[in-house]
C-alpha cells in the first residue's frame, strides 16, 4: 500500500545570498533523496522554511534545479524564536512511498543535527562525491529532451535562470519595503 509520508531535513547555509541558499538546499535534497531513494514523480509536495536572516533567495529553486518541475512546493520563515539555529533551512517533502514510517531517513546535517538529535544518525558524508552528484543531476536535467527547441522549453528557461534571476523578472533586492512581494 502507497502512504503518504512526511521526511523531514535541514541544514545551515554559510551565508544570506543565492549561492550559499542554493548550495545548502541542494545539498540536503540530495542526501535526503539518496538516503530514502525518492524520486521526483513520487513527491506530492514539499515545503521549505528558512529563519529570518535568510532571505536572499528561494529555497525551492534548487529543487527546480534537480529537476523537481512537476512538485508543488512553497517557501516561508520559521518563527523568530530568540536563540533559535542562524541561517537555517528547512524541508518537509511529502513522500508516496510504501516505506514504514520508522523506515523514513530523515536528514539533519551542518549543524542542524542539534533540532533533532534524536534523528541525527547519518554516516559520514563524502562531500565531495556527493558534489558530483549533484552537479551530474544538474547537468542531466538542463539537457534538452530534443523533443522541443531548447529556446522555448519551459524546462530549459526555469534551470538557466541565473542566481537570484526570477521568472517574473524581479530580483530578491526589487521590492523597496519587506510586506511587498518580490517575486514568485
Amino acid at each position: 500500500m502507497v502512504y503518504c509520508r512526511g521526511v523531514r531535513g535541514a541544514t545551515t547555509a554559510d551565508a544570506n545570498t543565492p549561492e550559499a541558499i542554493l548550495e545548502a538546499t541542494r545539498q540536503l535534497l540530495a542526501l535526503m533523496i539518496r538516503q530514502n531513494g525518492i524520486k521526483p514523480e513520487d513527491i506530492a509536495s514539499a515545503i521549505f522554511t528558512t529563519t529570518p536572516d535568510l532571505n536572499a533567495e528561494f529555497p525551492a529553486l534548487a529543487a527546480r534545479q534537480l529537476g523537481w518541475m512537476n512538485v508543488a512546493m512553497l517557501c516561508g520563515h520559521e518563527l523568530d524564536v530568540p536563540g533559535a539555529l542562524p541561517r537555517c533551512i528547512r524541508v518537509l517533502i511529502h513522500w508516496n512511498t510504501t516505506k514504514k514510517a520508522e523506515e523514513i531517513v530523515h536528514v539533519y546535517i551542518k549543524g542542524a543535527e542539534k533540532l533533532r538529535p534524536d534523528l541525527s544518525s547519518l554516516p559520514p558524508v563524502d562531500w565531495e562525491e556527493l558534489e558530483r552528484w549533484i552537479q551530474a543531476h544538474l547537468n542531466r536535467e538542463a539537457k534538452p529532451s530534443g523533443r522541443a527547441d531548447p529556446a522555448s522549453s519551459s524546462v530549459t528557461g526555469k534551470l538557466s535562470l541565473a542566481v537570484g534571476e526570477h521568472p517574473d523578472g524581479a530580483s530578491p533586492q526589487a521590492s523597496s519595503s519587506p510586506s511587498e512581494p518580490r517575486g514568485k
